[in-house]
């Protein structure tokens, strides 16, 4: 079982890199969640909380929303894929240039739970001083009301980002290793 689950989560980062909301979809549960650490710079720079609810909810992330926050040069280098049934861990480094222009480095640790051949419940850990850093500069993190919507990155397509959308959690990637360090370029 763990050798099919790291497949399965590693056929869905393939998935999540394509932007391809047919792709992704297919890979989650419909009452999937993914949970990002409470007042992420991601789902600050969106005006999105950082809980998502439902399949839809975090497909339109990987599908509209990730690509309109960060816009090119997305790389992610992998440093390990560890099975325990259906549980999967992935640690990562995922590099990218912002909408604003600004450089993206840091470093992630996503929870897979899988149930039935699919994902249930992802679990995202990151350095979040750090993103908040990268995202918005070295300016003093301001102090936010438990869901208030914090400053909001501009999109770069025409259409609007709206605090109801999704929460961000920055996630894409290529194909997975089979083992070891691999890096990718999206």
């Amino acid at each position: 079982m763990s050798q099919q689950s790291r497949t399965i989560v590693q056929n869905a980062w393939k998935a999540f890199a394509s932007h391809d909301a047919d792709r992704i979809a297919a890979v989650f549960t419909e009452d999937a969640e993914w949970l990002a650490p409470s007042e992420n710079a991601t789902a600050l720079a969106l005006g999105a909380p950082s809980h998502m609810v439902g399949k839809k909810a975090i497909v339109h992330f990987l599908a509209e929303d990730f690509p309109r926050f960060f816009v090119r040069d997305v790389t992610v280098t992998f440093h390990g894929f560890y099975a325990d049934g259906e549980r999967v861990i992935v640690e990562e480094t995922m590099t990218a240039t912002l909408a604003n222009g600004n450089h993206y480095a840091n470093d992630y640790c996503f929870v897979f739970e899988l149930r039935d051949g699919l994902i249930h419940r992802v679990r995202e850990y990151m350095d979040t001083a750090r993103g908040y850093r990268m995202v918005f500069g070295e300016a003093s993190r301001p102090v936010l009301a438990r869901g208030t919507p914090g400053p909001v990155i501009p999109s770069a397509s025409p259409s609007t980002i709206h605090p109801a959308q999704p929460p961000g959690a920055a996630v894409r990637a290529a194909a997975a290793p089979t083992g070891g360090t691999a890096r990718s370029s999206l």
